[in-house]
Protein backbone atom coordinates (compact mmCIF):
# COMPACT_ATOMS: atom_id res chain seq x y z
CA UNK A 1 0.00 0.00 0.00
CA UNK A 2 2.86 2.41 0.93
CA UNK A 3 4.39 1.37 -2.48
CA UNK A 4 1.02 2.24 -4.24
CA UNK A 5 1.16 6.04 -2.46
CA UNK A 6 4.45 6.85 -3.57
CA UNK A 7 3.91 5.55 -7.28
CA UNK A 8 0.81 7.47 -7.93
CA UNK A 9 2.14 10.70 -6.07
CA UNK A 10 5.68 10.51 -8.32
CA UNK A 11 2.82 10.31 -11.43
CA UNK A 12 0.84 13.08 -10.35
CA UNK A 13 4.50 15.47 -9.50
CA UNK A 14 4.85 14.88 -13.32
CA UNK A 15 7.41 11.80 -13.70
CA UNK A 16 6.64 9.57 -16.66
CA UNK A 17 5.61 6.37 -16.59
CA UNK A 18 9.07 4.75 -17.62
CA UNK A 19 10.73 6.63 -15.18
CA UNK A 20 8.57 5.90 -12.52
CA UNK A 21 9.01 2.51 -13.08
CA UNK A 22 12.66 2.60 -13.23
CA UNK A 23 13.39 5.10 -9.65
CA UNK A 24 11.00 2.24 -8.15
CA UNK A 25 12.25 -1.06 -9.70
CA UNK A 26 8.88 -2.19 -10.78
CA UNK A 27 7.35 -2.59 -14.66
CA UNK A 28 5.72 -0.43 -16.62
CA UNK A 29 2.65 -2.66 -16.39
CA UNK A 30 2.85 -2.24 -12.51
CA UNK A 31 2.64 1.19 -12.45
CA UNK A 32 -0.19 1.54 -14.92
CA UNK A 33 -2.44 -0.92 -12.53
CA UNK A 34 -1.56 1.37 -10.25
CA UNK A 35 -3.13 5.00 -11.61
CA UNK A 36 -5.67 2.54 -12.72
CA UNK A 37 -6.55 1.79 -9.06
CA UNK A 38 -6.55 3.78 -5.78
CA UNK A 39 -5.87 0.25 -3.87
CA UNK A 40 -4.43 -3.25 -4.70
CA UNK A 41 -7.36 -5.16 -6.19
CA UNK A 42 -6.34 -8.47 -4.93
CA UNK A 43 -6.04 -11.47 -7.17
CA UNK A 44 -9.09 -12.27 -9.54
CA UNK A 45 -8.99 -15.54 -10.79
CA UNK A 46 -11.03 -16.46 -14.29
CA UNK A 47 -10.48 -19.58 -15.03
CA UNK A 48 -11.36 -22.48 -13.50
CA UNK A 49 -8.77 -24.69 -11.19
CA UNK A 50 -7.36 -27.56 -13.70
CA UNK A 51 -6.76 -30.64 -11.93
CA UNK A 52 -6.02 -32.63 -14.61
CA UNK A 53 -4.86 -35.85 -12.96
CA UNK A 54 -8.24 -35.70 -10.44
CA UNK A 55 -10.27 -34.77 -13.54
CA UNK A 56 -11.76 -38.22 -14.05
CA UNK A 57 -11.78 -39.30 -10.58
CA UNK A 58 -14.16 -36.57 -9.59
CA UNK A 59 -17.33 -38.74 -9.98
CA UNK A 60 -16.17 -40.87 -7.55
CA UNK A 61 -15.77 -38.66 -4.89
CA UNK A 62 -19.15 -36.69 -5.29
CA UNK A 63 -20.54 -40.56 -4.65
CA UNK A 64 -19.03 -41.66 -2.07
CA UNK A 65 -19.56 -38.53 -0.33
CA UNK A 66 -23.06 -38.09 -1.34
CA UNK A 67 -23.86 -41.97 -0.07
CA UNK A 68 -22.24 -40.49 3.27
CA UNK A 69 -24.89 -38.50 4.05
CA UNK A 70 -27.40 -41.45 4.93
CA UNK A 71 -24.39 -43.43 7.12
CA UNK A 72 -23.41 -42.64 10.69
CA UNK A 73 -21.45 -39.73 10.89
CA UNK A 74 -18.68 -41.67 12.53
CA UNK A 75 -18.20 -44.06 9.61
CA UNK A 76 -17.86 -41.46 7.07
CA UNK A 77 -14.90 -41.28 4.27
CA UNK A 78 -12.31 -38.86 5.38
CA UNK A 79 -10.04 -37.21 2.23
CA UNK A 80 -7.36 -39.86 3.41
CA UNK A 81 -9.99 -42.82 2.93
CA UNK A 82 -10.67 -41.50 -0.30
CA UNK A 83 -7.18 -41.03 -1.28
CA UNK A 84 -6.76 -44.64 -0.74
CA UNK A 85 -9.80 -45.89 -2.01
CA UNK A 86 -8.72 -43.62 -5.40
CA UNK A 87 -5.19 -45.04 -5.58
CA UNK A 88 -6.20 -48.93 -4.67
CA UNK A 89 -9.47 -49.63 -6.06
CA UNK A 90 -9.29 -46.97 -9.10
CA UNK A 91 -4.89 -46.61 -10.33
CA UNK A 92 -4.94 -42.78 -9.21
CA UNK A 93 -1.54 -41.95 -9.40
CA UNK A 94 -2.04 -38.03 -8.39
CA UNK A 95 -0.84 -36.77 -5.06
CA UNK A 96 -2.69 -36.71 -1.31
CA UNK A 97 -3.25 -33.37 -1.08
CA UNK A 98 -4.69 -32.50 -4.01
CA UNK A 99 -7.83 -35.50 -3.19
CA UNK A 100 -7.57 -33.47 0.29
CA UNK A 101 -7.97 -29.75 -1.12
CA UNK A 102 -11.11 -31.09 -3.56
CA UNK A 103 -12.85 -32.78 -0.53
CA UNK A 104 -12.45 -29.63 1.38
CA UNK A 105 -14.11 -27.21 -1.44
CA UNK A 106 -16.81 -29.58 -1.83
CA UNK A 107 -17.57 -29.49 1.68
CA UNK A 108 -17.42 -25.81 1.72
CA UNK A 109 -19.69 -26.18 -1.32
CA UNK A 110 -21.78 -28.26 0.51
CA UNK A 111 -22.48 -26.96 3.69
CA UNK A 112 -25.52 -26.17 5.41
CA UNK A 113 -27.17 -22.58 5.58
CA UNK A 114 -29.68 -21.78 8.31
CA UNK A 115 -31.88 -19.04 8.33
CA UNK A 116 -31.71 -16.35 11.99
CA UNK A 117 -34.68 -17.08 13.71
CA UNK A 118 -36.81 -14.69 16.45
CA UNK A 119 -38.38 -16.19 19.22
CA UNK A 120 -41.88 -15.03 20.23
CA UNK A 121 -42.16 -15.20 24.53
CA UNK A 122 -43.91 -17.54 26.27
CA UNK A 123 -42.63 -20.82 24.87
CA UNK A 124 -38.94 -23.17 25.95
CA UNK A 125 -36.70 -25.78 24.88
CA UNK A 126 -35.19 -28.93 26.85
CA UNK A 127 -32.54 -31.32 26.70
CA UNK A 128 -29.93 -33.04 28.48
CA UNK A 129 -26.07 -32.54 29.21
CA UNK A 130 -23.25 -34.38 30.52
CA UNK A 131 -20.28 -33.44 32.77
CA UNK A 132 -18.24 -34.67 35.57
CA UNK A 133 -18.59 -34.05 39.03
CA UNK A 134 -18.15 -34.96 42.78
CA UNK A 135 -20.88 -35.99 44.97
CA UNK A 136 -20.05 -37.25 48.75
CA UNK A 137 -16.46 -37.86 47.84
CA UNK A 138 -17.08 -39.92 44.73
CA UNK A 139 -16.40 -38.84 41.20
CA UNK A 140 -18.83 -39.41 38.71
CA UNK A 141 -20.93 -38.06 35.90
CA UNK A 142 -23.92 -36.20 36.20
CA UNK A 143 -26.02 -36.09 33.75
CA UNK A 144 -27.93 -32.48 34.13
CA UNK A 145 -31.29 -30.96 32.39
CA UNK A 146 -31.41 -27.86 31.11
CA UNK A 147 -34.45 -25.53 30.24
CA UNK A 148 -33.77 -22.65 27.87
CA UNK A 149 -36.16 -19.69 27.30
CA UNK A 150 -34.84 -18.75 24.19
CA UNK A 151 -36.85 -15.53 24.13
CA UNK A 152 -35.68 -14.14 27.19
CA UNK A 153 -32.52 -16.32 27.74
CA UNK A 154 -33.71 -17.37 31.04
CA UNK A 155 -32.41 -20.73 31.74
CA UNK A 156 -32.96 -23.77 34.62
CA UNK A 157 -30.16 -26.32 35.38
CA UNK A 158 -30.72 -29.41 37.31
CA UNK A 159 -28.21 -32.32 37.60
CA UNK A 160 -29.08 -36.31 38.39
CA UNK A 161 -26.92 -39.27 38.21
CA UNK A 162 -28.84 -40.34 35.09
CA UNK A 163 -31.10 -39.33 32.41
CA UNK A 164 -33.91 -41.04 32.89
CA UNK A 165 -37.71 -40.92 32.09
CA UNK A 166 -38.10 -39.74 35.81
CA UNK A 167 -35.45 -37.51 35.56
CA UNK A 168 -36.87 -36.05 32.39
CA UNK A 169 -39.82 -35.17 33.88
CA UNK A 170 -38.56 -33.97 37.71
CA UNK A 171 -36.41 -31.69 35.70
CA UNK A 172 -39.44 -29.69 34.10
CA UNK A 173 -41.62 -29.91 37.39
CA UNK A 174 -38.68 -28.21 39.43
CA UNK A 175 -38.19 -25.61 36.35
CA UNK A 176 -41.99 -25.10 36.44
CA UNK A 177 -41.70 -24.00 40.32
CA UNK A 178 -38.35 -21.95 39.94
CA UNK A 179 -39.96 -19.49 37.16
CA UNK A 180 -43.80 -19.89 38.71
CA UNK A 181 -45.05 -20.50 35.22
CA UNK A 182 -45.54 -22.92 32.65
CA UNK A 183 -44.70 -22.53 28.75
CA UNK A 184 -46.84 -22.76 25.96
CA UNK A 185 -44.88 -25.27 24.48
CA UNK A 186 -41.68 -26.90 24.41
CA UNK A 187 -39.20 -28.15 21.85
CA UNK A 188 -37.67 -31.43 22.55
CA UNK A 189 -35.14 -34.09 20.00
CA UNK A 190 -36.33 -37.33 19.96
CA UNK A 191 -35.03 -38.95 23.29
CA UNK A 192 -36.59 -42.47 23.57
CA UNK A 193 -37.11 -41.23 27.40
CA UNK A 194 -39.98 -39.17 25.60
CA UNK A 195 -40.23 -40.71 22.30
CA UNK A 196 -41.12 -44.30 21.84
CA UNK A 197 -41.47 -44.45 18.02
CA UNK A 198 -41.72 -41.95 14.96
CA UNK A 199 -44.57 -42.98 13.00
CA UNK A 200 -44.06 -43.19 9.29
CA UNK A 201 -46.46 -39.49 8.77
CA UNK A 202 -43.94 -37.92 11.26
CA UNK A 203 -45.99 -38.18 14.56
CA UNK A 204 -44.46 -39.09 17.83
CA UNK A 205 -45.50 -42.41 20.13
CA UNK A 206 -44.88 -41.13 23.59
CA UNK A 207 -44.27 -43.14 26.47
CA UNK A 208 -46.57 -43.51 28.94
CA UNK A 209 -44.93 -41.44 31.56
CA UNK A 210 -44.09 -38.15 29.19
CA UNK A 211 -47.82 -38.47 27.66
CA UNK A 212 -49.21 -38.23 31.37
CA UNK A 213 -46.66 -35.12 32.22
CA UNK A 214 -48.21 -33.32 29.43
CA UNK A 215 -51.99 -34.03 29.66
CA UNK A 216 -51.29 -32.58 33.49
CA UNK A 217 -49.40 -29.31 32.54
CA UNK A 218 -51.44 -28.87 28.81
CA UNK A 219 -48.14 -28.11 27.07
CA UNK A 220 -48.10 -28.31 23.42
CA UNK A 221 -44.74 -30.82 22.93
CA UNK A 222 -42.68 -29.91 19.31
CA UNK A 223 -39.54 -32.11 18.61
CA UNK A 224 -36.38 -31.26 16.12
CA UNK A 225 -35.49 -33.32 12.88
CA UNK A 226 -33.72 -36.95 14.13
CA UNK A 227 -30.23 -36.01 14.22
CA UNK A 228 -30.22 -32.11 13.65
CA UNK A 229 -29.62 -30.78 16.94
CA UNK A 230 -29.59 -26.90 15.78
CA UNK A 231 -33.53 -27.09 15.24
CA UNK A 232 -33.18 -26.19 18.97
CA UNK A 233 -30.34 -24.39 19.18
CA UNK A 234 -30.95 -22.25 22.01
CA UNK A 235 -30.93 -25.12 24.86
CA UNK A 236 -27.77 -26.91 22.80
CA UNK A 237 -26.17 -23.70 23.95
CA UNK A 238 -27.37 -23.82 27.54
CA UNK A 239 -25.84 -27.04 27.68
CA UNK A 240 -22.34 -25.63 26.17
CA UNK A 241 -22.45 -22.81 28.46
CA UNK A 242 -23.84 -24.57 31.88
CA UNK A 243 -21.00 -27.16 31.40
CA UNK A 244 -18.14 -24.32 30.85
CA UNK A 245 -19.33 -22.00 33.69
CA UNK A 246 -21.33 -23.92 35.97
CA UNK A 247 -19.19 -27.16 36.35
CA UNK A 248 -15.55 -25.75 35.87
CA UNK A 249 -13.68 -26.94 37.60
CA UNK A 250 -15.35 -29.64 38.78
CA UNK A 251 -18.04 -29.34 41.23
CA UNK A 252 -17.85 -30.79 44.64
CA UNK A 253 -20.89 -31.07 46.84
CA UNK A 254 -21.95 -33.62 49.66
CA UNK A 255 -25.22 -34.47 48.36
CA UNK A 256 -26.98 -34.00 44.46
CA UNK A 257 -29.44 -31.52 46.63
CA UNK A 258 -27.03 -29.24 47.69
CA UNK A 259 -25.27 -29.39 44.24
CA UNK A 260 -28.89 -28.64 42.86
CA UNK A 261 -29.09 -25.89 45.10
CA UNK A 262 -26.36 -24.35 44.04
CA UNK A 263 -27.07 -24.50 40.34
CA UNK A 264 -30.72 -23.03 41.27
CA UNK A 265 -28.80 -19.65 42.71
CA UNK A 266 -26.22 -19.60 39.57
CA UNK A 267 -29.45 -19.26 37.00
CA UNK A 268 -30.86 -16.41 39.31
CA UNK A 269 -27.89 -14.74 39.07
CA UNK A 270 -27.56 -15.02 35.26
CA UNK A 271 -30.91 -13.08 35.33
CA UNK A 272 -28.70 -10.15 36.02
CA UNK A 273 -26.80 -10.16 32.86
CA UNK A 274 -27.12 -8.14 29.54
CA UNK A 275 -26.61 -10.10 26.69
CA UNK A 276 -25.12 -8.70 23.58
CA UNK A 277 -27.62 -7.13 20.78
CA UNK A 278 -29.84 -6.43 23.93
CA UNK A 279 -30.60 -3.57 25.87
CA UNK A 280 -32.63 -5.28 29.25
CA UNK A 281 -31.37 -7.68 30.99
CA UNK A 282 -32.14 -11.19 31.33
CA UNK A 283 -34.60 -10.84 34.06
CA UNK A 284 -36.14 -8.00 32.66
CA UNK A 285 -36.71 -10.01 29.32
CA UNK A 286 -37.97 -12.59 31.37
CA UNK A 287 -40.78 -10.51 33.22
CA UNK A 288 -41.94 -10.85 29.22
CA UNK A 289 -41.42 -14.08 28.65
CA UNK A 290 -43.49 -15.14 31.93
CA UNK A 291 -46.61 -12.70 30.70
CA UNK A 292 -46.92 -14.96 27.83
CA UNK A 293 -47.04 -18.36 30.27
CA UNK A 294 -49.84 -20.49 31.56
CA UNK A 295 -50.40 -20.55 35.12
CA UNK A 296 -49.00 -23.81 37.20
CA UNK A 297 -51.49 -26.36 38.45
CA UNK A 298 -52.90 -26.74 41.58
CA UNK A 299 -50.36 -29.48 42.29
CA UNK A 300 -47.12 -30.63 40.97
CA UNK A 301 -47.33 -34.12 38.91
CA UNK A 302 -46.05 -36.67 40.44
CA UNK A 303 -42.62 -37.61 38.48
CA UNK A 304 -42.31 -41.21 39.15
CA UNK A 305 -42.49 -43.79 37.18
CA UNK A 306 -45.05 -47.17 38.18
CA UNK A 307 -44.17 -50.70 37.73
CA UNK A 308 -45.57 -53.81 39.67
CA UNK A 309 -43.55 -56.73 41.23
CA UNK A 310 -44.10 -59.68 43.38
CA UNK A 311 -42.02 -60.28 46.91
CA UNK A 312 -39.88 -63.10 47.00
CA UNK A 313 -38.50 -65.45 49.36
CA UNK A 314 -36.08 -63.25 50.31
CA UNK A 315 -38.56 -60.33 51.17
CA UNK A 316 -37.02 -58.53 48.13
CA UNK A 317 -38.53 -57.19 45.27
CA UNK A 318 -36.85 -56.18 41.55
CA UNK A 319 -37.02 -52.72 40.15
CA UNK A 320 -34.62 -51.59 37.38
CA UNK A 321 -32.59 -54.46 37.80
CA UNK A 322 -31.94 -53.88 41.70
CA UNK A 323 -33.72 -55.71 44.43
CA UNK A 324 -35.32 -53.48 47.34
CA UNK A 325 -36.58 -54.75 50.95
CA UNK A 326 -39.98 -55.30 51.96
CA UNK A 327 -41.43 -56.70 55.49
CA UNK A 328 -41.08 -60.04 55.56
CA UNK A 329 -44.75 -60.50 56.56
CA UNK A 330 -45.15 -59.35 52.69
CA UNK A 331 -43.29 -62.24 51.54
CA UNK A 332 -44.41 -63.81 48.20
CA UNK A 333 -47.08 -60.81 47.63
CA UNK A 334 -48.07 -58.69 44.79
CA UNK A 335 -46.60 -54.87 45.52
CA UNK A 336 -47.04 -51.68 43.42
CA UNK A 337 -43.83 -49.62 42.86
CA UNK A 338 -42.90 -46.10 42.42
CA UNK A 339 -39.69 -44.86 40.86
CA UNK A 340 -38.54 -41.63 41.70
CA UNK A 341 -35.36 -40.07 41.37
CA UNK A 342 -34.44 -39.93 44.64
CA UNK A 343 -36.08 -43.07 46.30
CA UNK A 344 -38.33 -45.56 45.45
CA UNK A 345 -41.60 -45.94 46.94
CA UNK A 346 -43.40 -49.80 47.41
CA UNK A 347 -46.80 -50.56 48.61
CA UNK A 348 -49.17 -52.99 48.96
CA UNK A 349 -52.83 -52.74 48.39
CA UNK A 350 -53.27 -49.21 49.59
CA UNK A 351 -50.56 -49.28 51.86
CA UNK A 352 -47.14 -47.76 51.52
CA UNK A 353 -44.88 -50.64 52.79
CA UNK A 354 -41.31 -49.77 51.57
CA UNK A 355 -38.95 -47.00 50.85
CA UNK A 356 -35.75 -46.93 50.17
CA UNK A 357 -32.62 -44.31 48.47
CA UNK A 358 -33.03 -45.29 44.75
CA UNK A 359 -29.87 -47.13 43.81
CA UNK A 360 -28.21 -46.25 40.26
CA UNK A 361 -26.25 -49.73 40.96
CA UNK A 362 -26.94 -52.16 38.67
CA UNK A 363 -27.88 -55.61 40.40
CA UNK A 364 -27.16 -54.52 44.12
CA UNK A 365 -29.43 -55.01 46.92
CA UNK A 366 -30.99 -52.63 49.55
CA UNK A 367 -31.78 -53.52 53.00
CA UNK A 368 -33.29 -52.23 55.46
CA UNK A 369 -32.18 -54.04 58.48
CA UNK A 370 -35.92 -53.31 60.79
CA UNK A 371 -37.70 -55.64 58.10
CA UNK A 372 -35.76 -58.81 58.60
CA UNK A 373 -35.61 -58.84 62.37
CA UNK A 374 -39.69 -60.84 63.04
CA UNK A 375 -37.75 -63.61 60.61
CA UNK A 376 -34.71 -63.78 62.85
CA UNK A 377 -36.94 -64.15 65.79
CA UNK A 378 -37.61 -67.80 64.24
CA UNK A 379 -34.39 -68.02 62.96
CA UNK A 380 -31.55 -66.81 65.53
CA UNK A 381 -29.13 -68.87 63.81
CA UNK A 382 -29.10 -66.74 61.17
CA UNK A 383 -27.81 -63.38 63.29
CA UNK A 384 -24.08 -63.29 62.41
CA UNK A 385 -24.61 -64.23 58.75
CA UNK A 386 -27.75 -62.63 58.10
CA UNK A 387 -26.65 -59.88 54.73
CA UNK A 388 -29.39 -57.20 55.67
CA UNK A 389 -27.60 -56.67 59.08
CA UNK A 390 -23.98 -56.05 57.82
CA UNK A 391 -23.31 -53.08 57.97
CA UNK A 392 -25.78 -51.73 60.39
CA UNK A 393 -24.26 -49.14 62.17
CA UNK A 394 -25.45 -49.78 66.00
CA UNK A 395 -24.43 -48.64 69.30
CA UNK A 396 -21.86 -50.17 71.43
CA UNK A 397 -24.39 -50.70 74.33
CA UNK A 398 -26.01 -53.65 71.80
CA UNK A 399 -22.91 -55.64 71.55
CA UNK A 400 -22.50 -55.31 75.47
CA UNK A 401 -26.15 -56.54 75.45
CA UNK A 402 -26.24 -59.53 73.60
CA UNK A 403 -22.68 -60.55 74.74
CA UNK A 404 -24.56 -60.46 78.49
CA UNK A 405 -27.72 -62.02 77.24
CA UNK A 406 -25.93 -64.68 75.78
CA UNK A 407 -23.63 -65.75 78.43
CA UNK A 408 -26.69 -66.02 81.10
CA UNK A 409 -29.39 -67.52 78.58
CA UNK A 410 -27.10 -69.67 76.21
CA UNK A 411 -29.47 -70.58 73.18
CA UNK A 412 -32.03 -68.67 74.38
CA UNK A 413 -30.30 -65.51 75.04
CA UNK A 414 -29.85 -64.84 71.14
CA UNK A 415 -33.44 -65.35 70.04
CA UNK A 416 -34.09 -62.80 73.37
CA UNK A 417 -31.50 -60.64 71.87
CA UNK A 418 -33.37 -60.15 68.79
CA UNK A 419 -36.68 -59.79 70.46
CA UNK A 420 -35.27 -57.01 71.57
CA UNK A 421 -33.24 -55.06 69.29
CA UNK A 422 -36.69 -55.66 67.04
CA UNK A 423 -38.57 -53.13 69.37
CA UNK A 424 -35.39 -50.87 70.30
CA UNK A 425 -34.45 -47.86 67.91
CA UNK A 426 -31.06 -47.99 66.52
CA UNK A 427 -30.40 -45.61 68.97
CA UNK A 428 -31.21 -47.68 71.75
CA UNK A 429 -33.15 -44.99 73.77
CA UNK A 430 -36.80 -45.93 72.36
CA UNK A 431 -39.66 -48.06 72.07
CA UNK A 432 -39.24 -48.80 67.67
CA UNK A 433 -43.01 -47.76 66.60
CA UNK A 434 -43.45 -51.49 65.02
CA UNK A 435 -43.58 -53.06 67.99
Amino acid sequence: MELYRKVRLARRGGMSERAAAVHFGISRASVKKMMSFSVPPGYQRTAKIKRPKLDGFTGFIDQWLQDDLSRNRKQRHTAKRIFERLRDEHQFRGGQTTVKNYVREHGRHHREMFVPLAHAPGHAQADFGEAMVVIGGVEQKAHFFALDLPYSDACFVRAYPAAVSEAWVDGHVHAFAFFGRVPQSVLYDNDRCLVAKILPDGSRKRTKLFSGFLSHYFIQDRYGRPGKGNDKGAVEGLVGYARRNFMVPIPHFATWEAFNLWLEEQCRKRQNDVLRGHSDSIGQRLARDLEAMMDLPASPFDACDQASGQVNSQALVRYKTNDYSVPVAYGHRDVWLRGYVDQVVIGCGGDVISRHPRCWDREDMVFDPIHYLPLLEQKAGALDQAAPLAGWDLPDEFATLRRLMEARMIKAGRREYVQGRCCMDPSGSAIHPAC
